[in-house]
């Protein structure tokens, strides 16, 4: 065989090293990639580790007292008085020997299969937690041991935001250590005497005994998978307010028992059969005194979560509120007994908002009369939005926005004729089916009459009657023509559209501070538990210009003057306020046997330089009626508590702003093309000097001069609303009460008879409209 030439060896050479060279190479760089991906694990695990004990270095020491108190929160006066401390007396520790088996079965398998066998941090919890929330569209999984809940239920919060990296490596850190300090019987102790069950109550035996007058050994399987399913949501698992909700977690615990060979298929059939409220008493109240004030705290509650996301239950806050107690106790004593004002019957219902005018302070608040003794943060009517507040929009949506945006005076003339609601042929009319003509704006106000509403509302528009109500905290998803007159709106989505005492009373609030709103405010300041403070104020936003909130207060003390308002008078008091009555539709009418003039609502909005002070009075069940008897209910609530709060403050009048000209009677804006061509007058209106304006009188109508002090009547599509007539009977003679009006007073304001039972054309009743 002949030898390769130099040619073919070197060919040889170089196709026989070529793969061993590439295989080499392939190798070397394989090797330093794993050599990379272990550098960079190690260097991450080192990371990790080193921002752990970083973490951790600030984790706070284990405490045995923390372990073992409640975490409820306390509410403080305005005075820094405390008069409410959330479930500090609703809690019976159980002992480790009293708790049965079944209950600790049950929180295991529901809540921590694990528990047994982990150290107080399951990484087999955490990855699967993991794995479920990439993999699943639901809600998220938590990977917190039952440890790790005890942790966080006694040093951390339990707010969703508060939930970091180092808080979570701060709750292993603890659940760790406290696993090597405590058994797993004395860990679940702790988490048994700690959890909080609705209710204000803390504790599953506290909850054992109220619910079912049973200590937690002698419960039945059900009941016991009820409690324990309750903490991971104790109110929505509330088995009083959410029984079909409480029912589907207790079988959800009852499951998880069966999987885990912790009840037998016979017990789980029989458990789910039984009803969720077998054996559930009544619950009590053991604190008759916390009646008073049990609205307010609900509304405490609901803007702690909402500005903070704290939970007032377990997150162990002390509450410093606006509550005044003394103007609290007033209320109460006012709505709830006889001494001050005289109810028809037990069932009629009153609402309240007592806001201070300059900051928007809620400083007392009443949801309702004669409330059970068993009702725990009850229903609020003070803030609920589902009932119509009548003519006292028409200071709010017609009258404001005309000021504002069209810069009319106060003695701008405006027919009270016969008119349609634009694009349809419904008439507007007022409760007696009668016009006064050609009147002023300011009668138009203060003897609410409906069509100026109308029209005042269609020649400002819709658009910008939005914007200024949006202003004032109040919104409409669809602002109808109706609610010219009335408050009714078909969506209320909770309390975000149409108007509560609440809402009215911050909105009535800008008039009386010039202009500048402040939302409703029930917490001053918060103490966390680790001794950091958060306080809250109104910054105050600008919702008009000042010319506007003093003209409508301007026309508003005639309301109380001499106007429909006349019983809410406080001797020698400057205030301002508006009536306000809502109606029945013909078809209702029909179904109610009655005499004279009925209503479902009566409303009176007023306000001072300090306070303003919204109340309704009505029926929960709306087909109950107030009759001419008890029309003035709200503003006799209004008289005796606005007297109360205004005892020591001082009594001034409103300064007059320099953009507002005074003309005889009448208020213009300086510089608008309404403002009378002749010398003008700029006094500052007072009841203690007014002799000038006494000699002086306006271009308005004889009719204007003799006005009743009776208010519009009219149903008016989609809502039926507006104002009801005053009674037929004598009324006594109010006493003067400061006025701008240079009008001479009358000693007694005219009554008008109550109208007859009005046919469907006369009480302008219509089908829902969307114009």
């Amino acid at each position: 065989m002949a030898n390769p030439s130099r040619s073919q060896k070197s060919m040889r050479t170089t196709q026989g090293k070529k793969p061993k060279s590439k295989t080499k190479k392939s190798r070397h760089i394989g090797l330093k990639i794993a050599i990379g991906i272990v550098s960079l694990l190690c260097v991450a695990l080192l990371t990790g580790i080193g921002i752990f004990f970083f973490y951790v270095k600030d984790a706070p020491a284990l405490s045995e007292k923390k372990l073992d108190a409640t975490v409820s929160s306390k509410l403080y006066d305005s005075n820094g008085n405390i008069f409410e401390d959330l479930g500090a007396e609703k809690r019976e520790k159980v002992s480790a020997t009293k708790i049965p088996q079944e209950l600790d079965d049950a929180i295991v398998s529901v809540e921590d299969r694990r528990f047994f066998k982990h150290n107080g941090v399951d990484p087999v919890r955490i990855m699967g937690s993991v794995v479920h929330n990439i993999t699943n569209k639901g809600g998220l999984q938590g990977g917190s041991t039952l440890t790790q809940q005890l942790v966080k239920l006694s040093f951390f919060s339990t707010k969703a935001s508060d939930q970091t990296l180092r808080r979570k490596a701060q709750e292993a850190w603890l659940a760790i250590q406290l696993e090597k300090k405590h058994s797993k019987q004395e860990i679940l102790t702790y988490y048994i005497n700690k959890v909080y069950m609705a209710n204000g109550l803390y504790g599953m035996e506290t909850a054992a005994e109220t619910y079912f007058g049973k200590e937690l050994q002698h419960l039945s399987i059900a009941q016991t998978a009820l409690l324990a399913g309750m903490p991971q949501a104790p109110n929505s698992y509330d088995p009083y307010k959410h029984p079909e909700a409480a029912k589907d977690r207790r079988d959800t615990v009852l499951y998880t028992m069966l999987n885990n060979k912790k009840i037998s298929q016979d017990e789980y059939d029989k458990a789910t059969k039984e009803p969720v409220d077998q054996g559930l008493l009544p619950l009590e109240s053991d604190n008759q005194e916390r009646k008073v004030a049990d609205n307010y705290v609900k509304e405490v509650i609901t803007q702690v979560e909402a500005k903070t996301g704290k939970n007032v239950y377990t997150d162990g806050l002390d509450i410093y509120t606006n509550l005044d107690t003394e103007a609290q106790n007033r209320l109460y004593a006012i709505v709830n007994g006889d001494e001050y004002v005289q109810y028809p019957d037990e069932e009629l219902q009153i609402a309240a908002t007592l806001v201070d005018s300059k900051t928007g302070k809620v400083t007392a608040q009443i949801g309702g009369r004669n409330i059970a003794d068993d009702v725990y943060l009850g229903m609020n009517r003070a803030v609920n939005t589902n009932r119509d507040f009548g003519s006292t929009v028409k200071p709010i949506t017609d009258y404001g926005p005309a000021f504002e945006y069209l810069q009319k005076s106060t003695g701008d003339r405006i027919e009270d004729r016969p008119y349609n609601y634009q694009g349809t042929k419904t008439g507007v009319k007022n409760w007696d089916n009668s016009y006064q003509g050609n009147i002023s704006l300011r009668q138009a106000l203060y003897d609410s009459r409906n069509v100026p509403a109308v029209k005042l509302f269609n020649e400002v528009g819709p658009e910008n009657v939005t914007k200024f109500l949006k202003k004032l905290g109040i919104q409409y998803k669809d602002i109808q023509q109706a609610n010219a007159i009335s408050s009714n709106t078909e969506t209320q989505d909770g309390t975000k559209y149409g108007i509560s005492t609440e809402k009215m009373a911050v909105a009535y609030a800008a008039f009386a501070n010039g202009g500048t709103y402040n939302e409703p405010l029930y917490i001053n300041k918060i103490k966390y538990q680790d001794g950091s403070e958060q306080s809250f104020s109104n910054e105050g936003k600008k919702a008009m210009e000042p010319y506007t909130a003093y003209m409508v207060t301007d026309v508003l003390k005639d309301v109380i003057s001499k106007g429909t308002g006349y019983k809410a008078q406080i001797p020698n008091l400057f205030q301002a306020g508006k009536t306000g009555t809502s109606n029945y539709t013909d078809d209702e009418l029909a179904k109610i046997p009655h005499y004279g003039s009925i209503s479902p609502d009566v409303m009176f909005t007023g306000f001072t330089p300090h306070y303003s002070l919204s109340i309704w009075a009505g029926y929960d069940n709306r087909m109950t009626p107030i009759t001419s008897q008890s029309e003035y209910i709200a503003q006799d609530v209004y008289r005796e508590m606005m007297s109360y709060a205004s005892e020591n403050v001082s009594n001034e009048d409103w300064v007059m702003p320099s953009d507002v000209l005074r003309i005889g009677n009448e208020l213009y804006v300086k510089g608008a093309s309404s403002v009378p061509a002749q010398p003008s007058y700029s006094v500052q209106s007072s009841y203690y000097n007014n002799n000038y304006f006494n000699n002086t009188t306006s271009s308005t109508s004889s009719v204007e001069s003799a006005s009743s002090v009776s208010e519009s009547s009219t149903i008016a599509p989609p809502a039926s609303s507006s104002e009801a007539p005053v009674s037929s009977a004598p009324a006594p003679a109010p006493t003067p009460t400061p006025s701008s009006s240079a009008e001479p007073q009358p000693s007694q304001p005219s009554a008008s008879a109550d109208p007859p039972n009005q046919t469907p054309a006369q009480r302008n009743e219509a089908p829902k409209s969307d114009n």
